[in-house]
């Protein structure tokens, strides 16, 4: 008998589960608040300066692509709620409204296969063009393999974590992942 703690092997390997919602479609009509993180925590997007972020050259290719995001994927019907480009990580709300990949409102299992027209092939792409763009200026920068996601499902929550991203530059001290 299998215990609960044991990880699954893949191919002879062990590999991390998944930390995405099980049964839950991310292609989905929804607000997801997203947080992408660099590899290590290392700051490279800029610095805190008495409560505002002071992007560097590479924080302003993570704010440009972040705000492309909508016109690159038309037809997924994606807006973006509030962000916010901190020295080693992004804080963002991602809406998908209404699209063709959505309609059928089919819940979808969380699978390994491929992932397209969802939430997590919209931070793929982006983290892949912030990559491209950011490693001709520092060849040694990376994310983190994962990020975090949310769903958010009441105003409420919406207004919290709104809040949250607009206030967390002036409590960068305090963040999780603030680096001296």
């Amino acid at each position: 008998m299998k215990s609960l703690f044991m990880s699954e092997k893949f191919k002879g390997e062990y590999r991390i589960e998944s930390a995405r919602k099980i049964n839950w479609n991310y292609a989905e009509v929804g607000c997801y608040f997203i947080t992408i993180c660099t590899v290590k925590h290392i700051p490279y997007f800029g610095y805190i300066k008495n409560g505002i972020m002071c992007l560097n050259e590479l924080g302003s290719i993570v704010w440009n692509e972040w705000l492309k995001s909508p016109t690159l994927r038309p037809d997924m019907n994606i807006s973006i709620g509030e962000f916010v480009v901190m020295p080693n990580h992004l804080h963002g709300i991602l809406n998908i409204g209404d699209n063709e990949y959505n309609a059928s409102n089919l819940v979808i299992a969380t699978s390994y296969g491929p992932q397209c027209k969802n939430l997590p092939s919209i931070i793929r792409g982006f983290k892949s063009s912030v990559t491209i763009k950011a490693r001709k200026i520092n060849v040694d920068f990376a994310w983190q393999p994962r990020y975090h996601d949310h769903i958010i499902r009441t105003n409420k929550s919406y207004h919290k974590i709104s809040n949250y991203i607009i206030d967390n530059p002036f409590k960068w001290n305090e963040d999780e992942y603030y680096i001296e």
